[in-house]
């Protein structure tokens, strides 16, 4: 069981403005792998860029989620996803996460949902964060 807000507050003090700025610097990170890959490719990602940033995106996304339950802004900002159990995300839950995200990314109203529920709701959670059941934390000691 994830902890409770009413009993143990600090899980979830400043999570929103923390997720916000790991994604800023996601978004960085990911802009960066996807400047790396135009010279690989002989330029001609150049064409795709927008493609290359999202397929890019997604796998950081899956792979940093399944590998600490956190990618690196969040470790950066030192929160982590977590499951209905408390316990880190699997590859399956991080592919399910990140999926939800990617959705509520491409269509705006989701996201706008999304963030009024991650500032007013109990728990912080963003819509696929109610979905799935999880919910972001400040990082344990």
């Amino acid at each position: 069981m994830t902890p409770d807000p009413d009993m143990q507050p600090q899980f979830y003090e400043g999570v929103p403005t923390k997720r916000l700025l790991a994604w800023v610097l996601d978004t960085v990170i990911i802009a960066g792998l996807t400047l790396l890959t135009i010279p690989f490719t002989f330029f001609i990602s150049l064409f795709f860029l927008p493609l290359v940033f999202m397929v890019l995106g997604f796998a950081y996304r899956v792979v940093t989620l399944s590998r600490g339950s956190a990618t690196w802004g969040m470790r950066m900002m030192a929160i982590e996803l977590r499951d209905s159990d408390d316990e880190p995300f699997d590859q399956s839950q991080a592919f399910l996460h990140t999926l939800g995200y990617s959705l509520s990314v491409m269509i705006a109203p989701l996201q706008l949902i999304s963030v009024v529920l991650m500032l007013s709701s109990e728990r912080r959670q963003g819509l696929t964060d109610l979905a799935m059941g999880t919910v972001a934390l400040n990082r344990r000691a």
